[in-house]
């Protein structure tokens, strides 16, 4: 067993680690205030060569592991948790349509994702289909050499600010979730209209709902096979969930590393803060938690660069990453006292960002079930 980064990777990191801390963090907590998502950081991230990381080298991407991956998820949640979604997405992205997509959706699409040129989100929720994904209610309906869509896609990342959206619809409805197809959607289609939330948090993401009126879509923008795009996105959800919990650990760990030069500092009754027990015990436990989970989600990357089963592993880490995340920054949020709970520190706002992640991409509850139906069997799922 070796743990050790390769010397590649832990340069990379470097890179990272510096450009997280010296351009994004000070930034952080503007692009929410503003209500903006940072186009020109999406760019600079595809000439660092995140956006592209798991977009082959042919289609303008660096096709590197998805270890590597992780080691910018965790990086770019330290600075800026929002735009790590340039991580997350664009590995979900790039690898469903390098796998499935026609060689034409490839030549124009990848390269301006990985450059960081356009932003594509990936739509699958439904008002009434979230964690029963097979549930959409979608349709897609084939005419000629195009596809007719409608209804409605809720809980988008990037709604407001995508290019183009991959869209699940049902173009089989009989067929239950063998009956649902994936389609490559620009967002200036006639009949496609999108609408924004004002969230509690990821307000940078611009998420929003998606209404399809007789949207048409040549067939050539169909990703794979005709029926097949449940599955293609199950598989891919393993490493977005792996990701998403690295992504939060980033941003817990940075608000430990903040929290620690605070009591360190700050004084008590003649003493730091850090003296007590019931300050520095808190701390050494959520550290120790998110070590855990974070070596569990580098073992889940690791697994699925050797081609390995990690369904587990991914849904273990979807399931706590999130939830020790924000139970950490909470606890750095108490502990940094009350100027902590204004929009001054950026506590606060890690706090509502990280919880939207308790519920995107699987529940606790949804990741639960896949950890026991894989544990003790299929047949003894429970509902």
């Amino acid at each position: 067993m070796n743990f050790e980064f390769t010397e590649e990777q832990q340069e990379f990191r470097k890179i990272l680690s510096d450009f997280s801390k010296e351009e994004l963090l000070p930034n952080y907590t503007k692009w929410d205030r503003e209500g903006l998502t940072p186009k020109h950081l999406w760019k600079k991230l595809g000439e660092l060569g995140v956006n592209g990381l798991r977009i082959p080298e042919e289609y303008g991407g660096s096709g590197a592991d998805c270890i590597t991956t992780g080691i910018a998820a965790e990086e770019i949640g330290r600075g800026d948790f929002n735009l790590t979604y340039a991580v997350m997405l664009n590995a979900l992205i790039g690898e469903i349509l390098s796998k499935h997509a026609s060689d034409e959706i490839k030549q124009l699409w990848l390269p301006q994702i990985a450059s960081g040129n356009k932003i594509v989100g990936i739509a699958i929720t439904e008002p009434s289909a979230g964690t029963d994904a097979g549930g959409i209610q979608s349709t897609a309906r084939l005419d000629g050499d195009v596809y007719v869509l409608n209804g409605e896609k809720s809980g988008i990342s990037v709604a407001t600010c995508g290019d183009a959206f991959i869209i699940f619809a049902k173009t089989s409805p009989d067929l239950g979730n063998r009956g649902i197809s994936a389609f490559l959607v620009p967002a200036d289609l006639d009949g496609l209209e999108v609408k924004g939330y004002e969230d509690m948090g990821n307000i940078p993401v611009g998420r929003g709902s998606i209404y399809m009126h007789d949207v048409k879509v040549p067939v050539s923008n169909r990703i794979g096979l005709e029926n097949n795009g449940f599955y293609q996105v199950m598989n891919g959800f393993d490493l977005s969930r792996l990701l998403i919990g690295l992504q939060c650990i980033g941003a817990a760990m940075q608000s430990l590393d903040e929290t620690i030069e605070h009591v360190k500092i700050r004084e008590s009754f003649g003493k730091p803060l850090a003296k007590y027990q019931a300050v520095s015990f808190p701390i050494v436990t959520h550290y120790t938690q998110l070590e855990l989970v974070k070596w569990q989600a580098y073992r889940g990357l690791w697994l699925r660069d050797q081609g390995l089963k990690h369904s587990r592993e991914s849904s273990s880490v979807k399931w706590l990453g999130p939830k020790y995340s924000a139970d950490a920054i909470h606890e750095c949020l108490l502990l940094n006292g009350h100027y902590a709970y204004t929009k001054e520190m950026p506590l606060e706002q890690r706090l509502r960002d990280v919880i939207g992640l308790e519920i995107g991409d699987g529940t606790a509850q949804a990741n639960q079930m896949v950890i026991a139906k894989d544990l003790i069997g299929k047949e003894f799922r429970t509902v």
